[in-house]
């Protein structure tokens, strides 16, 4: 008897990478379009990416770990 795979989420693996000790990095948003009405000073600090907050991780936990 088989038994059933459980599969990460495909929209999670697309939008965050996991890093080495777990944490989920993630790009930000605001940065597709309309830059034109944007600082340059906004536009400069949404090009860096950061890590997922804790209380983030525990609700998407489960989610990344299958």
């Amino acid at each position: 008897m088989s038994t059933v795979k459980l599969h990460s989420k495909g929209s999670i693996t697309k939008r965050f990478k996991t890093l080495s000790k777990g944490k989920l990095k993630h790009w930000r948003a605001y940065t597709s379009h309309l830059a034109y009405s944007k600082s340059t000073k906004q536009k400069r600090h949404l090009r860096k990416s950061s890590l997922l907050n804790s209380s983030d991780w525990k609700r998407l936990k489960k989610v990344v770990s299958r």
